[in-house]
């Protein structure tokens, strides 16, 4: 949650193949596997957000003969794989696109701060001082309440087709942080400071798609803004049919209702058929089918955040989240794996019957997880009450103005201030160190008093990086003006919101948030599990490159980490 301080195709279920377990075999350099990437001329990616691996295994274990059991069984599966810190749906998908990690992309976050950049709306740039919101999400649509935003939408009659490569028509500017040099404002994918994958690819003449949640996501398009060339994004937090209420009744979003985000993922995913068979998003133009392209399910994220939904077809409402061992799906996840593992039988499918599986690779892996699993772990604190507190104290020790400038808290604290000094980041950190998640005050010289916040736990958190520690956390200079001032790594469970609304949620460090399944099966390349190193997403992008048989070291993140390609078995 971000928070500003003030102010109709039959479907045909594939065999499983026989799970090859091989953790101590040797590993080899994906090109060996795919022979140097010569045969494979397609690469269909797909993130299942929320995904654990071990939704992965329990599904697998028991609906043996499903398409994601095939996908396990003839693919390489990374049961290890983590995604970067801060698991969320920003930096989790520029890892999959870059191979970097947010101090090389300069992304945190879908919604952060910018010490160097001027509020949207800004004229006047001489003379504003610097520090702005970079907001990509909803809020930069120009019609957040419309899913089509001027697309066109398979099954949506009416829907105007107005993008095909250039998604900026469907944000509004003027919501935009400004750049103070140019006085412009500046769109997601200026903001991005490396290439993306799919320019790449797009430098050497290969077709290019994808589809996901928000008009933002144009940030796909890397510094170029053109790496997509259809690029497909319904926006999911707008109204869903009235069909779809939320638990308490309400009318509510595509989010709201984990039986309306499935409508919503299916448009997706009858996109992806269309490009499939060789059209663009909408089915209206004959272009090709991509080199590169895929899509991003919600199902799986809402079925684990949400604590009930209903069934509008029937009135049956079902409970979200896991059961009390914190493993087994409960009816709600277990209904949205399912019904995933059916869309991606879709997607199969449609490649089989266009002959495209023996040339295309499927990789399978997620943005991001969801945390805590096991419900008893569930702890819900008010964010608001941290920034209160500490903006009250600064005033109360003397100064003017708040501290907190912008903070992003869902599973993580991430705290950008007003003033970066060592003495205002150290105010903070002891602030936080000393009073517990109301605000209560430990007296740290009396040993007997009674009550909460009488240690760090109290707060919820089970760290606190500021100033030189919170830039070394993400593994960037002080100085750089995008990162957090202050971090708060959370105890396991803990989930900043207001109210009663998630039951799980993510953008933190848990291993929960982090451990996400990772599937490579490419045609005529190795089966088997990898399970004997961990390994982080940013390695999709340079193994994406390798199997098309293109050089990874043409993606900027690759040349500054030494992102390396996915070893296979």
């Amino acid at each position: 949650m971000a928070r500003q301080a003030h102010g109709g195709r039959p479907v045909r279920t594939l065999a499983a193949a026989t799970l090859l377990v091989a953790g101590t075999a040797s590993l080899v350099p994906a090109a060996t596997a795919s022979a140097g990437g010569q045969h494979i001329r397609h690469v269909l990616l797909i993130s299942v957000d929320g995904l654990h691996q071990s939704d992965v295994d329990w599904f697998v274990a028991t609906h043996p003969h499903s398409t994601l059991a095939r996908l396990v069984g003839s693919g390489v599966d990374y049961t290890e794989a983590a995604t970067p810190i801060p698991s969320d749906s920003f930096p989790g998908m520029l890892a999959q696109a870059t191979g970097g990690d947010p101090a090389v992309t300069g992304v945190y976050y879908d919604d952060t701060f910018n010490h160097r950049l001027l509020p949207a709306g800004t004229t006047d740039c001489a003379n504003t001082p610097g520090g702005a919101e970079v907001g990509y999400t909803e809020g930069a649509d120009q019609d957040q309440s419309s899913i089509a935003a001027g697309q066109a939408i398979p099954g949506l009659p009416g829907s105007i087709l107005r993008m095909t490569g250039n998604p900026r028509t469907l944000i509004n500017p003027a919501a935009l942080p400004v750049d103070p040099a140019s006085c412009a404002p500046v769109y997601p994918h200026s903001y991005l400071k490396v290439n993306t994958v799919f320019e790449v690819v797009r430098s050497h003449h290969g077709r290019t798609a994808w589809s996901d949640k928000h008009p933002a996501y144009e940030i796909l398009n890397g510094p170029s803004g053109t790496g997509v060339q259809d690029l497909f994004t319904p926006e999911i937090n707008s109204d869903a049919p009235a069909r779809y209420t939320d638990i308490k009744g309400n009318p509510a979003d595509w989010t709201g209702n984990n039986f309306a985000t499935r409508q919503y993922d299916h448009y997706k995913v009858e996109a992806v058929r269309n490009e499939i068979d060789g059209r663009d998003h909408s089915g209206r133009h004959t272009v090709g089918t991509p080199t590169l392209f895929g899509m991003n399910f919600q199902s799986v994220s809402t079925a684990e955040k949400l604590p009930a939904s209903t069934d509008p077809a029937t009135g049956t409402t079902y409970a979200g989240g896991y059961l009390s061992d914190g493993f087994t799906p409960g009816p709600l996840l277990s209904q949205a794996l399912s019904w995933v593992n059916g869309q991606l039988t879709l997607l199969t499918d449609e490649l089989a019957a266009r002959h495209l599986t023996g040339s295309t690779a499927i990789i399978l892996s997620a943005k991001h997880a969801q945390s805590p699993q096991n419900p008893a772990d569930l702890t819900r604190i008010d964010d608001g009450t941290l920034i209160d507190g500490i903006n009250a104290a600064w005033d109360a020790a003397g100064h003017s103005g708040d501290l907190v400038a912008f903070a992003t808290d869902d599973d993580i604290l991430q705290f950008w201030l007003t003033d970066r000094s060592k003495a205002a980041t150290g105010f903070v950190h002891d602030w936080l160190l000393s009073h517990d998640a109301t605000g209560t005050t430990y007296d740290a010289a009396d040993p007997t008093a009674a009550g909460p916040g009488r240690t760090l736990h109290e707060s919820g958190l089970r760290a606190v990086y500021a100033g030189r520690a919170a830039a070394a956390f993400y593994g960037t200079g002080q100085r750089e003006l995008r990162h957090p001032d202050v971090v708060g790594v959370v105890q396991h469970g803990v989930v900043f919101t207001g109210g009663v609304k998630k039951i799980a949620e993510h953008g933190g460090a848990d291993p929960e948030d982090r451990n996400v399944p990772l599937i490579v099966d490419a045609p005529g390349g190795a089966s088997g599990v990898v399970d004997t190193r961990s390994v982080e997403t940013t390695r999709i992008a340079p193994t994406i490159l390798v199997l098309l048989g293109l050089d990874p070291s043409e993606l900027g993140a690759v040349q500054i980490e030494g992102t390396q390609a996915l070893p296979v078995l």
